[in-house]
């Protein structure tokens, strides 16, 4: 079975569950912090994928970094999901269930990628634009890429406005080789 189907199904039972239960926003925090914690210690996510750890080695390290530092629902969940040898893919089900939280939420995420940082008055119309486009609150995440020399690139989920000078004059370059 594919990994974004297996991730899906599991990020899709816990937050029924977290519903359930009332703690959506707790697993959810949670959630944010396993994804944060296993992006910044590349090696904790090496382990957790290697078929050479065993289950039970997998399981203790979870164990000693998150069972005190998160909600015993989300704790239960690492170990169900461990029991099913679906650890290696835990990063996945956590952006998953990440996303899925942020559709029930009516949240859409944003990213903005300038030269520069942004001014207040330009982010907030970026704000704007988008939410008044999508009819959904807006999280705006902010990138500078000087390579871009200018303009700004936006992406709203897997859409893309491509509004930088580098790419139009990547275009000019183009028409005039044809």
């Amino acid at each position: 079975m594919a990994e974004s189907t297996v991730a899906f199904r599991y990020a899709k039972s816990l937050i029924d569950l977290a519903q359930e239960k009332e703690k959506v926003e707790e697993v959810y925090k949670d959630m944010a912090f396993f994804r944060d914690v296993v992006r910044q210690n590349r090696d904790l996510m090496l382990a957790l994928k290697s078929p050479v750890v065993r289950h039970d080695r997998k399981m203790a390290v979870l164990r000693a970094i998150f069972e005190s530092r998160v909600n015993p629902l989300s704790f239960t969940i690492f170990n169900i999901i461990t029991k099913k040898n679906r650890e290696g893919i835990m990063d996945v089900i956590a952006d998953e269930f990440i996303r899925q939280y942020n559709e029930l939420k009516g949240i859409q995420k944003v990213q903005v990628i300038t030269t520069v940082p942004l001014t207040d008055e330009l982010r907030t119309e970026f704000t704007n634009v988008v939410a008044k486009a999508t009819g959904k609150q807006v999280e705006l995440e902010e990138k500078i890429d000087p390579k871009l020399i200018g303009g700004y690139i936006l992406r709203i989920g897997d859409r893309q406005i491509d509004a930088s000078i580098r790419s139009r004059l990547a275009e000019l370059r183009l028409n005039f080789l044809n």
